[in-house]
């Protein structure tokens, strides 16, 4: 049943309620009637850099993006997304018919009225990945947030009302980069050391496994979990080869991570009763993106768009940094994260595409059912 926004007055005089929990149970019944049809009443996202929209923005840490030219092409200008423009989950939130869900840190009132956004920066499944940035916020403090959001609602909701309506929302994760790029692959860890590539794919998706089942024991039950892209073909690890091809090794070495979380995902959905697991492929969006980059407008695909040094890499962009004009024409807008074009693409492989790019359905498919 649809609820007008013109009935929160109402339940807000007969309940006693306060406009927080009023603007949750329109979320709760199916959302707000606005010009486009809402497919799911919200989206729950949790992850790092590529999605993060300005979580790290107050916290004392190396890694934020909430300066120009980051944001140069978004409505508003920065806003600590890792972007010159939308990331891959803004894309996704408009084709729900869903607004741009807001940052846990920024999000009050009425903006939490279809979901949040939890991701941080440099953050990773293990909790010491990224701490040579200092702050950032964990998946485990990530889905502490989660909790802290349901503990402001459930005791005045009831746990049945929030569970029905929670298994109708899409839960976003996109976990893994960083565990790679900023705990194995940096110097200053002891990762690579006690663990061969297998055996650390095994250590992550044991405990991402672990972090998975707590989200469905609070309640999420329609999951997107993204899987990790072509990160050897980045412009951070481009600079680090002097030929600025491509590195099979680092790309040799997150695939067994990527195979661990089809599988995974397989048992999830055989064994959680109730629960959609889907895998966006990004890996393979990413090898499709690169091999017919020219059929998608894109003419540079092996230098950021904003950085110093080798492949626009050795050193990501800097505060009021003049990035390239042709952005549209770049896969890379930094040393680390695509540009909002490639952004936008891969948000629609997700929602739209084939088990090529997105299995065992997509994410519109899993929005109807």
């Amino acid at each position: 049943m649809w609820l007008s926004s013109g009935s929160d007055h109402t339940l807000m005089a007969k309940f006693g309620l306060s406009p927080i929990l009023v603007l949750f149970m329109l979320l709760m019944s199916g959302g707000i009637v606005r010009g486009q049809r809402e497919m799911v009443p919200a989206m729950f996202i949790f992850g790092d850099s590529l999605i993060d929209n300005g979580n790290n923005n107050n916290l004392p840490s190396f890694a934020k993006a909430n300066y120009y030219p980051y944001g140069i092409d978004f409505n508003g200008g920065p806003t600590g997304r890792f972007s010159n423009g939308y990331t891959m989950v803004d894309e996704i939130a408009e084709l729900l018919g869903l607004p741009l869900i807001p940052a846990y840190t920024e999000a009050s009132g009425n903006q939490v009225l279809h979901g949040v956004n939890y991701a941080s920066a440099a953050a990773g499944i293990l909790d010491a990945t990224g701490r040579n940035f200092v702050g950032r916020i964990p998946f485990d403090q990530q889905l502490s947030n989660f909790e802290n959001t349901l503990n402001q609602i459930t005791g005045n909701l009831g746990a049945d009302y929030m569970g029905t309506a929670l298994a109708r929302c899409i839960f976003f994760v996109g976990m893994g980069s960083n565990d790679y790029l900023n705990n194995y692959l940096m110097p200053n860890y002891p990762t690579r050391n006690q663990y061969n590539g297998q055996q650390y794919a095994d250590l992550l998706v044991q405990t991402y496994s672990q972090q998975l089942t707590r989200l469905y024991n609070l309640g999420a039950r329609k999951f997107v979990i993204a899987g990790l892209g072509q990160m050897g073909c980045i412009p951070s690890i481009l600079a680090q080869s002097m030929t600025g091809t491509c590195s099979k090794e680092v790309n040799l070495l997150v695939k067994p991570f990527n195979e661990n979380v089809k599988t995974m995902l397989g048992n999830f959905n055989n064994n959680l009763p109730g629960a959609r697991f889907i895998f966006a492929d990004s890996s393979r969006m990413f090898q499709d993106i690169l091999l017919n980059a020219r059929s998608y407008g894109f003419t540079v695909v092996n230098r950021g768009c904003c950085g110093i040094g080798r492949n626009r890499g050795q050193i990501t962009c800097l505060p009021f940094q003049t990035p390239c004009p042709n952005r549209r024409q770049y896969v890379f807008w930094d040393a680390f994260h695509p540009t909002e074009a490639v952004n936008i693409l891969m948000g629609r492989m997700a929602f739209n595409g084939n088990p090529n790019f997105v299995y065992p359905i997509n994410i519109r498919q899993l929005a109807e059912l």
